[in-house]
């Protein structure tokens, strides 16, 4: 029986939110479900950051089993059998218009899924798997959310996930080699260790303050390119990987922008994690630490809603934890500098909710075989 193909569109609007979630989603379509994946994607330098084996100016290749193209413009003709079996548009992302017309004339039309940003809002369950017919041709889209329950799609989440990351934690001498890859001292990895991925107007500068002026050791490790203007005024100089400088208890080091393998691996070996938008979010789910999620803004402040929905689910009990992302996010006055030491002392407690939370995120699904089964379904 041969495989089913899926073309999988993603446009790059959230840095690497976006074709990080679709490049996971690819690979584990293709790793675990022997599904054929072509991956579209229109900004190819961008995917080179978190994949470095892509060759930027490829308008196709072959990269990890996946046919990658160049999404390069919304022209062009297509015929039917252009057209795959299951078609992803990720995030209402707007496929070319020949496409769709050459999906309408396919004698088997596609399973079409326009895959949704991930929220923990009540009406993604109402909304989770209707169909939306097109005005013009004998087609039906349906909408697939990624979620927190089962009534949602679930959560990204590979095989083996799990294993890798209680064997690389129960490994010291794994971690200790994988931080001195990065620059890491003996001394930066015995203190309190955070990994910071946030916005540029997150206050940063204050949560430096606090942290330099604190009785506990930390050692903050940034990508390059995060936080740039605070991280530059603590260092004193520009912010390229490899630069550090310790002042009273805190120690800021900027690293190099890391393959996702390499990113799920500095997630684990921290004591606390600073994530964003919706891929590193994820991540930081899937490595039992406790973590502050900055969210991707949206006008109107809609995204306050989408993180108090998403502190109501996860944060029960954890009050230091949500007055600190409410704070961090803008959502809530707070002094960043004054609520540090509250989740601080919250930190134990917090880190053991973050392993029971990932396991009730388990009992869900992952949002891969969910997907499919729902795509055979409706074939």
């Amino acid at each position: 029986m041969p495989s089913l193909s899926l073309d999988l569109f993603c446009k790059v609007v959230d840095n690497f939110g976006d074709i990080g979630i679709c490049w996971r989603l690819a690979r584990q379509l293709q790793r675990e479900h022997g599904i054929a994946v072509t991956l579209w994607v229109d900004d190819m330098h961008t995917f080179q950051r978190i994949c470095p084996q892509v060759d930027a100016g490829a308008e196709l290749q072959l990269v990890d089993c996946i046919k990658v193209r160049h999404w390069a413009t919304q022209e062009g003709e297509f015929s039917p059998t252009d057209v795959a079996d299951i078609v992803i548009e990720f995030f209402g992302c707007d496929i070319p218009p020949g496409y769709i017309a050459a999906m309408a004339q396919r004698p088997k039309r596609p399973v079409w899924i326009n895959l949704e940003g991930l929220s923990a809002e009540e009406w993604v369950e109402g909304c989770h798997s209707l169909p939306s017919k097109h005005p013009r041709l004998p087609l039906t889209k349906y909408f697939f959310f990624p979620g927190f329950t089962e009534k949602t799609g679930g959560l990204l989440y590979e095989k083996g996930l799990e294993a890798e990351r209680r064997a690389y934690i129960s490994d010291p001498a794994a971690v200790s080699e994988f931080l001195a890859k990065l620059g890491v001292t003996k001394a930066e990895a015995a203190a309190m260790k955070v990994s910071l991925f946030c916005y540029p107007y997150a206050p940063v500068a204050e949560l430096f303050a606090a942290w330099r002026d604190g009785g506990q050791q930390v050692t903050c490790l940034v990508p390059e390119g995060v936080a740039g203007e605070a991280v530059e005024h603590f260092l004193g100089q520009p912010a390229v990987p490899g630069a550090v400088r310790s002042e009273g208890a805190l120690t800021v080091r900027v690293l190099p922008f890391v393959p996702q393998p390499d990113y799920d691996r500095l997630l684990w070996a921290c004591d606390l994690n600073f994530v964003r938008g919706e891929d590193s979010f994820v991540r930081a789910q899937w490595a039992g630490k406790p973590f502050v999620w900055h969210i991707y803004p949206q006008d109107e402040n809609l995204h306050h809603k989408k993180l108090r929905a998403f502190l109501q689910r996860y944060a029960g009990g954890l009050d230091a934890l949500s007055a600190f992302a409410l704070a961090w996010n803008g959502a809530q006055a707070g002094d960043i500098g004054k609520l540090w030491p509250a989740l601080q002392a919250g930190l134990p407690a917090a880190a053991a909710h973050a392993v029971q939370w990932e396991c009730d995120m388990l009992e869900v699904g992952d949002l891969a075989a969910n997907m499919l089964t729902f795509c055979r379904a409706i074939r």
